[in-house]
């Protein structure tokens, strides 16, 4: 079993009401061979809500204590996005899930890259924190365009 971003899968759950399908990962949660999550609201985020960056570092440095999740108004959502990471986490090992297949660029699910915290647009290397704690606890996350490369 893996798990697969729910706006991957066709869900209307990111930050701007919007998903991004890809049939090709809906098909999988169709033929029950994957498990929707979305970390932002199962850290209990509504739909639509203010984009978020991290500021100071990545999704490691979050879990570290150093770096913060911060949306566009300023409200610091760190905890939020801390508590959405753990449930992801208890999702992953209640299906035996090995691999996770997220969002790249969120702040939660980015795992390869990540805004880099101005609002600007701009990336950098790095990764979320959902794909953070899922990595320190030995579970490979990936890309939708990595895992179906």
């Amino acid at each position: 079993m893996i798990l697969v971003s729910s706006c991957l899968a066709g869900m209307k759950v990111r930050y701007n009401g919007t998903d991004r399908l890809d049939e090709r990962i809906h098909k999988l949660v169709e033929e029950k061979k994957a498990v929707m999550v979305c970390p932002e609201l199962l850290g209990g985020f509504q739909t639509p809500r203010p984009p978020a960056e991290i500021i100071g570092g990545t999704g490691d440095d979050v879990l570290d204590g150093q770096a913060k999740v911060v949306d566009q108004f300023g409200c610091d959502v760190t905890d939020m996005y801390v508590s959405g990471a753990e449930e992801t986490l208890k999702i992953a090992r209640e299906n035996g899930a090995t691999t996770v297949i997220l969002k790249e660029n969120s702040p939660s699910c980015g795992s390869g890259f990540i805004y880099n915290g101005t609002f600007s647009g701009e990336k950098i290397t790095g990764a979320g924190v959902t794909t953070a704690l899922l990595r320190r606890h030995g579970i490979k996350v990936v890309s939708e365009d990595e895992f179906l490369a």
